[in-house]
């Protein structure tokens, strides 16, 4: 089969590779379509795991060949794939924190090499432990491949607006306009709240309007904090969602959120990255930081609920479908995006 591999640092070689060998709890799925996340152009362009590897990991596809021990799946069965199931017994599953889990960070599916999500290929393994635990998805015959790959973005980004408390009448702060924000517009609007979004590319504002954004402001714009308050009564918002790497960013939020409120770090932020803070500022005003890493596995079916039932419109969101085989050159466009870019797709 054919498979975009990692051989380091911005170096992906399409190459062919032998097809997974299933043992008899697994499955292996023909990938029809993979969705680029921030996440894989990290691992691509920096030096954080040894090659060689398969990244990929936003995938939807057929479930091509069972292993003989597993049951209530068939050869056909169209699935989202989700790459990581916590174990659900560890003293971080007992708490609710399912991304700590050590089995949620270390049991993954694969194309080959160390697993790494594999998505990048033309079929991806399913380890048993992902197959019994629920991690296939049953795609209905109504929902499209491309919509079914927003399964797991969904989640994370559910995640997040969960952890984050965020209800019907408040007002969320969204810093960055690209795919992930403009999918946290559409769930904060979802559950009764409305959306302020930034950014500094004025194509990208238009769309977070577009989409369901109350307000969307230049993020240069030195009037933002009080344009903020003026939308909230003078308060500023109840909750500010990172959703860029941006020190900048942070300030801003920090400024446009309301005594009691909550920020959340949604975007990994470069590990040379230190943020000096005065504490009082967040004692005085009693402000909680948080961050919101990964997916959740009990919100796994209302993610699939608001992807299949298009109570979010993802369709919206995708820009750009390439090859696998141009995985390099969407990689570079995911970087430099022109004002039109957003979700970039791939196909095996």
């Amino acid at each position: 089969m054919k498979a975009q591999v990692f051989r380091g640092v911005n170096n992906l070689q399409y190459e062919e590779i032998p097809i997974p060998e299933l043992a008899e709890d697994e499955v292996l799925v023909q990938v029809k379509v993979v969705g680029l996340c921030q996440s894989d152009i990290k691992k691509i362009k920096y030096p954080l795991y040894e090659p060689p590897r398969i990244f990929g990991h936003e995938t939807a596809g057929t479930i091509c060949q069972i292993g003989a021990a597993v049951e209530g799946w068939q050869v056909g069965d169209r699935v989202v794939v989700m790459h990581h199931i916590p174990c659900m017994n560890c003293g971080y599953c007992e708490t609710g924190s399912y991304s700590m889990c050590e089995t949620y960070k270390n049991i993954t599916t694969t194309a080959g090499f160390a697993p790494s999500g594999g998505g990048f290929a033309e079929y991806v393994k399913v380890p048993g432990h992902i197959v019994r635990q629920g991690g296939l998805i049953p795609i209905p015959d109504y929902v499209t491949f491309e919509q079914a790959s927003f399964v797991e973005p969904t989640n994370c980004c559910l995640k997040a607006v969960k952890k984050a408390q965020i209800r019907t009448g408040q007002t969320v702060l969204i810093t960055g306009a690209g795919p992930i924000g403009l999918m946290f517009v559409m769930l904060v609007n979802h559950f009764g709240a409305k959306a302020i979004v930034t950014d500094l590319i004025p194509a990208r504002l238009e769309k977070a309007l577009a989409v369901g954004a109350l307000a969307a402001f230049d993020a240069c714009d030195r009037d933002l904090t009080h344009k903020v308050q003026d939308l909230t009564q003078g308060y500023g918002v109840d909750v500010s969602l990172l959703a860029v790497p941006s020190e900048k960013a942070f300030f801003q939020a920090l400024d446009c959120t309301r005594k009691g409120g909550k920020i959340l770090f949604f975007a990994e932020f470069p590990d040379e990255v230190e943020i000096p803070l005065n504490p009082n500022l967040l004692y005085r005003r009693e402000i909680d930081l948080m961050g919101s890493y990964s997916s959740a596995f009990p919100l796994q079916a209302l993610s699939a609920e608001l992807v299949f039932e298009n109570k979010i419109d993802v369709n919206a969101l995708i820009s750009d479908r390439y090859p696998l085989s141009e995985l390099a050159n969407a990689v570079e466009q995911a970087i430099q995006p022109t004002p039109e870019t957003y979700k970039i797709l791939l196909y095996p």
